[in-house]
């Protein structure tokens, strides 16, 4: 029996279930914005900023939005404490956690009237941080691009809504109001997607990160890091190559990571599609056109509530 949970849109106050990925490099404070002014829940990416860059993120996105927004912390980022403490001072609305446990942080956050949304990669995660306290969970399958889990959407998000009562937001492999009906089936009350809002004109990440995108199909992305335990999606390049010589070669993960030091910076801002990492998800193969956000949202629901409708279901968000 499907189970009644808090909804997803009163929790965030948002007009749209729809979360936009917290992506280094790309998930500014402009493409935040457009997202939350659309009616979905904008992020920005914490990344590797320090403390003073993401301050200032959040500043410019509150001066171009009303609406909630979020900021994406990465666990295993040097800089996640001291932007801990900055959301936590700042009082941002929504924080979304990725790469690890924020066990130690819920507190701290929600005393501040933070939401807090982890990702999980599986549903026995998912239940101890529901019992710690967290608002949400972000159930993002292996389809997803940049570090990923072991487990599809298509198991994993229904895993996770049936070993929690909080809302479920799904992720991975969502591109359009096909995989946005087919997340609700599943359990969820929400989606995020991050790939997808790569390809808008209001995302700052360069034309050629977009046009290999665009020029992509489902097979075109690889998975590097499983020999280490730190699997990521990239799309296949010298550097994927490179990675994987290195993996064969049984070199340490610490070895491995140099490599990749600054490479997501190198695609997302300077457009290096041969040695730079070009992170993204199998969903890529479903993109083939640049949207604005407000017309991606729009066709995203347009298309969702025709779906339902043929299917003879009522949209309620």
């Amino acid at each position: 029996m499907r189970q009644e949970r808090p909804s997803l849109t009163k929790l965030l106050e948002i007009k749209y279930p729809i979360l936009q990925g917290g992506m280094a490099w790309v998930a500014d404070h402009t493409l935040a914005a457009a997202v939350s002014n659309a009616g979905g829940l904008g992020i920005i990416a914490g990344g590797s900023l320090t403390s003073e860059e993401l301050l200032a993120e959040i500043h410019e996105v509150r001066k171009l939005t009303s609406n909630p927004f979020g900021v994406n912390i990465m666990l295993l980022s040097p800089f996640a404490e001291e932007q801990m403490e900055i959301v936590r001072k700042e009082k941002v609305p929504v924080v979304t956690t990725g790469a690890g446990s924020p066990s130690r942080f819920i507190d701290g956050l929600k005393s501040a009237g933070t939401k807090v949304i982890p990702v999980v990669a599986s549903a026995g995660l998912a239940k101890r941080l529901e019992k710690q306290g967290v608002d949400a969970v972000i159930a993002e399958g292996m389809e997803a691009g940049g570090h990923i889990g072991k487990v599809t959407s298509m198991v994993l998000i229904p895993a996770v809504a049936s070993a929690t009562q909080i809302p479920v937001v799904a992720a991975g492999g969502i591109a359009d109001g096909r995989g946005f009906v087919a997340s609700l089936a599943l359990g969820a009350s929400g989606v995020q997607m991050g790939t997808r809002f790569i390809c808008t004109s209001d995302c700052s990440a360069h034309i050629r990160y977009k046009e290999k995108i665009l020029s992509s199909n489902e097979l075109d992305t690889v998975v590097t890091g499983n020999a280490n335990g730190h699997p990521v999606r990239a799309f296949r390049n010298r550097l994927t190559r490179y990675i994987e010589e290195l993996e064969k070669r049984g070199e340490r993960f610490e070895e491995i990571e140099k490599v990749a030091v600054g490479a997501l910076k190198r695609a997302a801002k300077e457009g290096d599609v041969i040695s730079g990492s070009l992170m993204a998800g199998q969903s890529s193969g479903l993109i083939k056109e640049v949207l604005s956000v407000s017309e991606l949202i729009e066709s995203i629901i347009e298309e969702a509530e025709e779906i339902i409708g043929h299917l003879g279901g009522m949209t309620k968000w």
